[in-house]
């Protein structure tokens, strides 16, 4: 190693100390939590590689949270995270699964943490991280007692706000990275944006469609294959057609998936306007619609009607490779670009 790699280095491991110290990782990368993508394979894989895994909870029952919980413990003895959707009917039973198992690390994701539950993800000292769409929530979640903020900007895949992630970055950061950790994410591919979100004050970040072809990943040979060909452009947003439903917009690869969440959308509004559900569980029948046509895609393999959810950065994924080879290239990549600052 020369002394200008010696330097980018050593520069990026003093940025990334504070969020590696708070995940208990090597590196502040953490691995997004993706709906049947982010199981106890490749959850205890990345952790395994110096990272921060993320069990994505999703529709999950506490039973089946319990054994996915079990099975990443038997894969791995270095800490991992679980990810819980907000608006999940049975979210003080799967807090509960978590304390019972000592999970260190747990992400509220889907909107403000509901009354109670962060005196109950914490009453076991379990650290807690929530997503901060705007720089108002971002503080509200701290006074609220949050131990750690994701700011992910519209480029990420899967659910997302209306907001970039540069904008994100440069308007909440400075406002509040010195309070609490803070992890930038969307659209993240290459190392170069991990360095310059660092510089910024960031304490890490968390990467999600630049993982989904690991060799780790039990995602379908389909699945991997769209990734590899697909570009930036090929991951859109979907549409929202009725104001009434406020469904909170996916980005995914185009295919004939959209056309029929276009079509579920009308079938929900229509039990609306006949009053047979109420908002709650119209809100719950869309989460449950995209649980079953992700599965389609990632675990079946149909490319075609199954959601492909992913980030615009899909472009940059290339290729399958083990996880720990990706992690090795981000952070090469990241030291390289701090060690041409330092020149």
């Amino acid at each position: 190693m020369n002394q200008n790699s010696s330097i980018g280095a050593e520069r990026l491991q003093r940025r990334m100390a504070r969020g590696a110290e708070f995940l208990g990782a090597e590196v502040a990368i953490l691995c997004g939590a993706m709906s049947w993508v982010s199981e106890r394979n490749l959850v205890s894989a990345m952790s395994n590689a110096g990272g921060f895994g993320l069990i994505a909870c999703g529709a999950m029952t506490p039973e089946l949270l319990d054994a996915e919980i079990a099975g990443t413990k038997k894969l791995t003895d270095k800490p991992f995270g679980v990810n819980l959707i907000t608006m999940h009917p049975g979210l003080f039973d799967l807090i509960e699964v978590c304390n019972r198992h000592g999970v260190s690390h747990v992400v509220l994701a889907g909107g403000l943490p509901p009354t109670g539950s962060i005196d109950a993800i914490k009453q076991n000292g379990a650290k807690l991280i929530c997503f901060a769409p705007a720089l108002s929530l971002a503080k509200k979640l701290i006074r609220s007692g949050v131990d750690a903020l994701v700011v992910e900007g519209m480029e990420a895949g899967g659910h997302i706000g209306p907001v970039s992630t540069s904008v994100l970055a440069q308007e909440i950061l400075p406002e509040v990275a010195q309070q609490v950790p803070v992890f930038v994410a969307g659209g993240i591919g290459r190392g170069e944006a991990i360095a310059a979100y660092l510089d910024m004050g960031a304490a890490g970040v968390q990467l999600g469609t630049r993982f989904v072809c690991a060799t780790e990943s039990i995602a379908h040979a389909n699945f991997k294959k769209a990734f590899i060909r697909a570009s930036a452009r090929d991951a859109i947003a979907s549409v929202q057609i009725d104001p009434r439903l406020p469904v909170i917009p996916v980005r995914a690869l185009k295919n004939a998936s959209s056309e029929l969440f276009t079509a579920k959308q009308r079938e929900v509004a229509q039990l609306l306007d006949d009053g047979a559900v109420a908002m709650g569980e119209a809100q719950l029948q869309i989460e449950h619609y995209w649980a079953g046509a992700l599965r389609r895609a990632v675990i079946d393999g149909d490319v075609e009607h199954g959601s492909m959810m992913a980030g615009q950065s899909v472009g940059m994924v290339t290729k399958e490779e083990p996880l720990a080879e990706i992690i090795a290239t981000l952070m090469a990549e990241a030291a390289h670009a701090l060690e041409k600052r330092a020149a």
